[in-house]
C-alpha cells in the first residue's frame, strides 16, 4: 500500500520570482554544486526551459555506507537516485508541475504533483508525494524511511531557493 505526503513551502517572494528561479539553469547547477558536500556524485543530467515551462533531469549517487542498515538490506551497491521535475507554463494564478525519482533495480516508486501559486505574503509551492515499496514485510518500514528523509530534502531545497532568489533575482 503506497503511502502519501503533503508538504508545503512558502515564501515571502513573489510567484514570478520563484518561477524564474525554477527555469534557471544556474539554480540547479548550485544546487547540485551544494549536494557534493553529503554526495560528490551529482549532475544535472538534462535541462530544458521555454516558453511550456522547464524540466530537469538530477542524477545523483549515494555511497551504500552512507545508507541506513534498513536500506542496505535492500541495495547491494552504491545508490544512484535519478530525479525529474518540472513545471508548464506559466499562470499567474497556478503553475502547475510534477516529480518522480527513480533508483535503477529499486524496489519501489516515487511520483508526486507540485503547484506553484501566490500567497498574500509572497507564494507556495505544495508538493504532494507518493511512495510505494513492493518488498513484502519491510515495505512499510522503508516508505516511511522515504517519506521522513524527502520532508527533510524539501525543507533543505526550500531554504536554497529562497537564498538563491534573494541572491540572484
Amino acid at each position: 500500500m503506497a503511502r502519501r505526503l503533503s508538504y508545503s513551502a512558502r515564501y515571502n517572494h513573489p510567484v514570478e520570482k520563484l518561477y524564474a528561479a525554477q527555469r534557471s539553469r544556474q539554480y540547479w547547477d548550485e544546487m547540485m554544486a551544494g549536494f557534493q558536500m553529503i554526495s560528490p556524485h551529482c549532475e544535472v543530467a538534462e535541462f530544458e526551459s521555454g516558453d511550456a515551462g522547464m524540466r530537469v533531469v538530477l542524477k545523483q549517487t549515494i555511497g551504500r555506507d552512507q545508507l541506513p542498515a534498513l536500506a542496505q538490506t535492500v541495495l547491494m551497491k552504491d545508490m544512484v537516485i535519478t530525479r525529474e521535475e518540472s513545471f508548464g507554463a506559466f499562470h499567474p494564478d497556478k503553475t502547475l508541475g510534477t516529480y518522480t525519482a527513480s533508483i535503477p533495480a529499486g524496489p519501489g516508486s516515487l511520483n508526486g504533483k507540485q503547484e506553484l501559486f501566490p500567497t498574500e505574503t509572497g507564494c507556495t509551492i505544495r508538493k504532494t508525494t507518493e511512495v510505494k515499496v513492493f518488498i513484502p514485510f519491510i515495505n512499510g518500514k522503508l516508505e516511511q524511511m522515504m517519506l521522513v528523509n524527502l520532508v527533510d530534502l524539501f525543507r533543505a531545497e526550500a531554504e536554497y531557493a529562497a537564498d538563491w532568489v534573494n541572491k540572484n533575482l
